[in-house]
């Protein structure tokens, strides 16, 4: 189909990605913005993977407020430059991810920072749920793995689905930002308060040489 200047202009406009990807994601889109928009935040994730190893030392911390002060939430961001931490889009992410933790309550930043004593439990549930299955031992392992899978999704900041926009994960919401911004983008630290809960989460990165699942 015949893609006009103006929806690549609008696209462009509204992700900030090259003209020529504007306009191949409308092409494989049929023409649907929203649906453009998707297919440009997946496709981010590889210019994010480009700039995975580059140092963040710049950034943001920033607090959000929920539920009539009943929820709070302190979180740390970090990009490349002073510059992009004072934009607009930055800031935009930076709040959105706060409010993100405050809906979804995640308990760790990425898959890396599961702690084994919770690897080891879930595995151990969810191997043993298989196995009572009757199942040949083939279908019990995939069975375990997609449960894991959606373990991690459940409990991984990076991997739950964006509290605003369903059909992503936080981790393409900020792969996405990345393409936009062009500077490594990542989640430092947050923390997470409920009124009446006993102790609060508090997720930091697991630190290098620590084992890992």
């Amino acid at each position: 189909m015949n893609i006009s200047a103006a929806q690549v202009k609008e696209l462009r406009e509204k992700t900030g990605a090259p003209m020529m990807d504007c306009k191949q994601a409308l092409t494989e889109s049929k023409g649907d913005i929203e649906a453009a928009i998707v297919h440009l935040r997946k496709k981010g994730i590889a210019t994010a993977a480009k700039k995975a190893s580059r140092v963040t030392s710049e950034g943001s911390v920033a607090s959000y407020i929920h539920a009539g002060g009943k929820i709070g939430v302190l979180l740390e961001v970090n990009c490349e430059s002073d510059f992009v931490a004072r934009t607009e889009d930055f800031q935009s992410l930076v709040h959105d991810i706060a409010m993100h933790i405050a809906a979804s309550d995640p308990k760790f930043i990425r898959k890396e920072d599961v702690t084994p004593e919770d690897f080891e439990r879930e595995k151990e549930i969810y191997r043993a749920q298989a196995a009572a299955s009757g199942k040949p031992a083939n279908v019990v392992e995939k069975i375990e793995e997609g449960k894991m899978s959606k373990f991690y999704e459940e409990v991984c900041l990076l991997d739950q689905p964006f509290i605003k926009e369903q059909t992503i994960s936080v981790g393409q919401l900020i792969a996405s930002r990345i393409g936009k911004l062009g500077e490594n983008i990542g989640v430092r630290r947050f923390a997470r308060f409920k009124v009446g809960d006993v102790g609060e989460t508090i997720a930091t990165p697991k630190l290098a040489g620590e084992d890992k699942q």
